[in-house]
């Protein structure tokens, strides 16, 4: 089915480059710039809990983003996830602590370690599909939990690790106000090279292979290349998001990096819509949002007679567990395309969308 276009009349593509432009219209683009601009002063209006939401958004966004790369753009599974979001959080702090190299370059370090990682994985992986490969990620996700509690050189084994605040040019970035700056740069650039990605042959090699293997295998697309590579840059995006979670926090332990954060990860990409990269953004917000509104939602429940009935109030203390679960379901039953085809869909009912111009 054809989607309507949000470009105005007389606004000709005349050629691919054209075409593949990330903003649709100048205007988007302008709109995002101000956004962008508006987002650097945020510190200054807003409070520590608000900035704290946004870092939390930034560091799980660029995670998540990683797994869509994966699930939605080639069409391959992972329950491990959440795993490799930790290696790149007990990487960053390691290499750190041991070897003395800077924060600033231990992230990205983190990130190719982390990717080095998700392809040893992911060469058995990249073979099989279906149920198969989700028992494989899956066990990736046990292997990895398993070593973080072993290999106390690494992680500290269960007492964890400690992770250095970020500093550049004799500036330590060890407060909310601070670290939002990293995290909104790094949320930024991570999905603009996404956007790249993509645009480009191996992007769009990912989707060719998620639509049908066998016509682009018969195409010349190398099967085994693009399903490994997907695995290394979702892993490289989990090790980025891992590694500014730990030096956010100032301390990481294995306790946190278990199969319930790697369906977290699973959740946010099909809220937000498989094969959306800003789709991947709203799911993200979404997830982070939802147990602020469930607790708000707890709070007015208990100010109720009825809330203070000890079944009901047992009840209560597994709603957020219980909640995830019901909003995926809810989500694959009612809108299984995901926020971003629900926005899409609004822009084409507002004919008169004032960012189409």
């Amino acid at each position: 089915m054809s989607s309507l276009s949000m470009r105005p009349c007389g606004d000709f593509r005349t050629s691919y480059k054209q075409d593949n432009t990330i903003y649709e219209t100048k205007t988007i683009r302008r709109f995002a710039i101000v956004v962008i601009a508006l987002a650097c002063g945020a510190p200054w209006v807003l409070d520590a809990y608000y900035l704290t939401l946004f870092i939390q958004i930034s560091y799980l966004g660029i995670a998540a983003l990683g797994l869509n790369i994966l699930v939605g753009f080639t069409g391959q599974i992972s329950l491990g996830h959440g795993a490799f979001f930790g290696f790149g959080a007990f990487a960053s702090a390691w290499m750190n602590q041991s070897f003395g190299i800077p924060v600033f370059l231990c992230i990205p370090l983190a990130g190719f370690l982390t990717m080095a990682v998700g392809m040893m994985f992911g060469m058995p992986a990249a073979r099989i599909k279906g149920l198969y490969l989700a028992i494989a990620t899956l066990a990736a996700q046990f292997i990895i939990e398993d070593f973080f509690g072993r290999a106390e050189w690494f992680s500290g084994g269960s007492a964890g690790s400690m992770a250095e605040p970020i500093s550049l040019f004799g500036l330590v970035f060890d407060t909310d106000e601070k670290f939002y700056f990293i995290a909104l740069f790094a949320l930024v650039f991570m999905y603009i090279w996404g956007c790249n990605l993509m645009r480009s042959r191996d992007g769009r090699a990912f989707v060719a292979v998620r639509d049908h293997y066998l016509s682009a295998e018969i195409m010349g697309v190398k099967l085994n290349k693009y399903r490994l590579l997907s695995f290394g840059i979702s892993s490289f995006y989990a090790g980025i998001g891992g590694a500014l979670y730990a030096h956010y926090l100032g301390y990481v332990s294995a306790e946190g990096f278990t199969i319930f954060m790697s369906v977290q990860f699973l959740a946010m990409v099909i809220i937000g819509g498989l094969g959306s990269i800003k789709g991947t953004l709203m799911g993200v917000v979404f997830m982070v949002l939802l147990p602020e509104a469930l607790e708000g939602g707890v709070g007015l429940m208990k100010a109720t007679d009825w809330g203070n009935i000890p079944m009901v109030v047992d009840g209560l203390a597994y709603i957020k567990e219980m909640a995830i679960g019901l909003v995926i379901i809810l989500f694959l039953i009612f809108e299984p395309q995901g926020l971003a085809h629900r926005w899409q869909q609004i822009k084409n009912y507002w004919k008169f969308y004032p960012f189409s111009y």
